[in-house]
């Protein structure tokens, strides 16, 4: 049964690659504006609990829910179409599009979902105002620092105005001040759209800039504030 209000929900999620399991009756859930820290040791299964969360992977048993959608009964086509519109992600070392500037960058999934480009770049440039990266607007990701890179990628995931964002260890590359800046203005910045956010870490200080944290080990999940 999905947790009430919850925005995106999923039960007994099971998932093996081979003899390994990497999910073994996962639960999670997570609601508006809310954000969830997945913690746990390398090779615990959070890449993967995430991965089946945002429809990348689909799991071996059980289901996920994002608010009157079941994803794991939606086609590719749907669930590809979900990520573009709804989800948002920023993973550790940004993959911004290099023969791209960091503003078309941010402008991409907009000019995607059928933005025209003015519009769509106009916008982008409000979320790199907003990220404190105006000024690398015009350069390409080799031409820029990785904090300011990573802050392009916050934009960029932030853009279309998801209602969920999904981050894999997004300060993993970067210094203690770069991350913890780069944290603050993804939590701020989800917070004020409500969007939720499931932040994939194995470090303390990461997780406690979010609401709730949740270990994964052996493929199972605990809530640590003991609910799910």
């Amino acid at each position: 049964m999905t947790p009430e209000g919850s925005l995106l929900a999923a039960e007994g999620l099971s998932k093996a690659y081979g003899p390994t399991p990497a999910l073994d009756g996962a639960d999670f859930s997570v609601h508006p504006g809310e954000v969830v820290a997945v913690m746990g040791p390398s090779g615990s299964g959070k890449s993967t609990l995430l991965h089946c969360l945002a429809g990348i992977v689909p799991p071996d048993r059980g289901t996920v829910r994002y608010g009157p959608h079941t994803l794991t009964e939606l086609s590719d086509a749907r669930r590809s179409a979900l990520r573009r519109t709804d989800f948002g992600f920023v993973f550790q070392f940004g993959q911004l599009v290099p023969e791209l500037t960091c503003l078309e960058n941010v402008a991409l999934p907009l000019r995607l979902n059928g933005t025209r480009r003015r519009d769509a770049e106009r916008q982008a440039r409000d979320w790199l105002e907003r990220l404190e990266v105006e000024g690398a607007a015009g350069q390409r990701p080799g031409e820029i620092s990785g904090g300011q890179g990573q802050r392009v990628a916050v934009a960029r995931a932030l853009a279309t105005r998801p209602r969920v964002i999904f981050a894999d260890e997004p300060t993993g590359a970067l210094d203690s001040l770069n991350g913890e800046r780069v944290l603050t203005l993804l939590t701020n910045a989800a917070r004020d759209t409500s969007a939720a956010v499931v932040l994939v870490t194995h470090e303390a200080r990461v997780a406690a800039y979010s609401d709730r944290e949740i270990v994964v080990r052996d493929g199972r999940v605990k809530d640590m504030a003991g609910r799910i």
